[in-house]
């Protein structure tokens, strides 16, 4: 049984810079076999402003609002 998860502000727009090889290598249209790291990066990217933008810095996380 699937549940569907509602994130407050999920229509938000968010900006991540990236790199034209980043972007390429997340989208899967680029391999860059050794060098996964552009892969990695992009990754952590995206994953730094997404947390930044559901945790600012100085807020606590109200559990109450995050639904299920």
């Amino acid at each position: 049984m699937l549940k569907e998860i509602t994130i407050p502000n999920g229509e938000q727009k968010i900006t991540v810079e990236l790199t034209l090889k980043e972007a390429l290598a997340l989208t899967g249209g680029a391999r860059y076999g050794q060098q996964n790291e552009v892969v990695l990066n992009a990754r952590k990217k995206l994953r730094r402003t997404v947390e930044e933008t559901l945790i600012p810095e100085h807020s606590n996380i109200d559990y109450h609002v995050l639904e299920h």
